[in-house]
C-alpha cells in the first residue's frame, strides 16, 4: 500500500513512518489553517506569524495522529497481534496489523481506542485553551483551541459505523459476538463502509456545485479511499479464511530450476533467463541452497560485466524474506510476501529445497475456490 515512505524514529517497539502522501496532507493542513482559519479566529496578526501557527496546528495534529494509531498498537499488542508500525499518509493514519483479531471483543476494544484517544486529546487541549485565554485571545490559546476541535470532530468522524473506520470496526465486533462469524459480520460492516464512501462522494459532487472546489475534491478524494479500503479489508478476511490451514507443499512447485553459485551472470541470462523466463532462480553450492537471485539483482551490473560475475556475488542469501518452511501455513507465506514484497519464496525442508512457490498460484486458487463456495457470491462482490 505504501511504496514511498521513511522512518521517523521507534516508539515502544513500534516503527513510525510517514508516507511521501503526508507532505502533500501538511502543506494542505498548514496553508488552509495560515490562509483561513486562524486569520478568522484571531485577526490582526502579520501573514508570518499566521504561517507559524498554521505549522503548530500542523504538527499538532501529526502529534494527535500518531497517539491514536499508537492507542490501537497498544491494545493490539495486548492481545498478541503483531504491528508492522504506524505509517501516516494522506488521509490520515494507520497502524498496520499483519492478522485479524483473535475474536470480537479484542476487536471492539482496539478499535474504541483510537476515538477514546482523540476525545482525550481534544478534551486536554481545548481546556488548556480555557485556561490559557485572556482578555484577548492568543497564538498558543487559538493553536490549542484548533487542536481540541479537530481532535473531536476526527474522533467523531472515526466513529461512523463504515468500515474500515473505527466505528466499522467496532459495528464489526458487535456483529461477530452477535453471529459468531467474522467473515459475515465483516461483509455487512464492508458493503456499510462502502455506502459511506458512495455517500462522501456525493457529498464532495454537492460541494463543488456549490463552488467549494477544494473541499469538494478532498471529500470525493476521501470517498474514494474508503471504498476502496473497505473491499481491500474484506478481500482480506476472504483470502485469510481460505488460505488458512493450507500447507504450503500444496501449492509449491517441486523441482525448480535452480542456478550454481558458480555460474557467470552471462551463463544465467543466456542459459536460464531467456530460456525458462523466470525472474527469481534458486541458487545452489554443492548440492546445497544458499541463496536466490532475481531478475533485479542482474539490472544492478552493467550488461559488458556481465560475464566477469558470478551468481554467488551478487545473489541474495537466504533469509527469513524469501523462505518459508514446506509444512508452514499457506497464510504464513502471504504474509512473508506482504512483508519483505517478495512475490516468491524458496520452500525449505531439513535445510533442504524442497520447491518453490509463487504468489500468482496462491491467489489462483483462491479464486477458484471462492468461485465454488457460496454460488459465487463472494466473488462476485469482490470484483464490484
Amino acid at each position: 500500500m505504501f511504496r514511498n515512505r521513511i522512518t521517523l524514529f521507534r516508539l515502544l517497539g513500534f516503527d513510525v513512518r510517514v508516507d511521501a502522501s503526508w507532505l502533500l496532507l501538511a502543506f494542505f493542513i498548514t496553508w488552509s489553517l495560515a490562509r483561513g482559519y486562524f486569520p478568522g479566529l484571531l485577526p490582526g496578526h502579520s501573514l508570518m506569524e499566521y504561517w507559524w501557527m498554521g505549522a503548530a496546528g500542523a504538527l499538532g495534529l501529526f502529534v494527535s495522529i500518531i497517539l491514536h494509531e499508537f492507542s490501537h498498537s497498544l491494545v493490539a499488542r495486548r492481545y498478541g497481534l503483531p504491528i508492522k508500525g504506524i505509517t501516516l499518509f494522506i488521509f490520515g493514519g494507520v497502524a498496520e496489523m499483519e492478522d485479524e483479531p483473535p475474536n470480537a471483543k479484542s476487536e471492539f476494544l482496539m478499535a474504541i481506542a483510537g476515538p477514546i484517544a482523540s476525545l482525550a486529546i481534544g478534551a486536554v487541549c481545548y481546556a488548556a485553551a480555557v485556561v490559557m485565554a485572556g482578555p484577548q485571545a492568543g497564538a498558543l490559546d487559538s493553536v490549542l483551541h484548533y487542536l481540541g476541535v479537530i481532535n473531536v470532530l476526527l474522533a467523531l468522524f472515526n466513529l461512523a459505523p463504515a468500515f474500515p473506520l473505527d466505528g466499522g470496526r467496532v459495528l464489526r465486533a458487535a456483529l461477530w459476538q452477535w453471529q459468531g462469524n467474522l467473515r459475515k459480520a465483516t461483509r455487512i460492516a464492508a458493503s456499510i463502509g462502502r455506502g459511506f464512501g458512495f455517500w462522501l462522494i456525493l457529498m464532495g459532487v454537492f460541494s463543488v456545485l456549490a463552488g467549494n472546489l477544494l473541499g469538494g475534491v478532498w471529500w470525493f478524494l476521501i470517498g474514494l479511499f474508503v471504498i476502496q479500503s473497505a473491499g481491500a479489508s474484506y478481500q482480506q478476511v476472504l483470502l485469510r479464511q481460505t488460505l488458512e490451514g493450507e500447507p504450503v507443499r500444496r501449492f509449491m512447485t517441486e523441482h525448480p530450476t535452480c542456478v550454481l553459485a558458480s555460474e557467470t551472470v552471462q551463463r544465467l541470462v543466456d542459459d536460464y533467463i531467456y530460456r525458462h523466463y523466470y525472474k527469481l532462480y534458486p541458487v545452489l553450492q554443492d548440492d546445497h541452497p544458499v541463496g536466490c537471485i532475481h531478475t533485479d539483482q542482474i539490472k544492478t551490473i552493467p550488461r559488458e560485466e556481465w560475464g566477469r560475475h558470478t551468481v554467488g556475488e551478487i545473489m541474495q542469501p537466504l533469509t527469513a524474506d524469501n523462505t518459508v518452511p514446506a509444512d508452514a501455513d499457506a497464510m504464513q507465506a502471504l504474509n512473508i510476501m506482504n512483508r519483505s514484497g517478495n512475490s516468491r519464496l524458496l520452500v525449505m525442508e531439513d535445510g533442504h529445497l524442497a520447491g518453490l512457490i509463487a504468489l500468482k498460484d496462491l491467489l489462483k486458487f483462491f479464486h477458484v475456490k471462492v468461485d465454488l463456495e457460496e454460488g459465487g457470491s463472494d466473488k462476485r462482490w469482490f470484483e464490484r
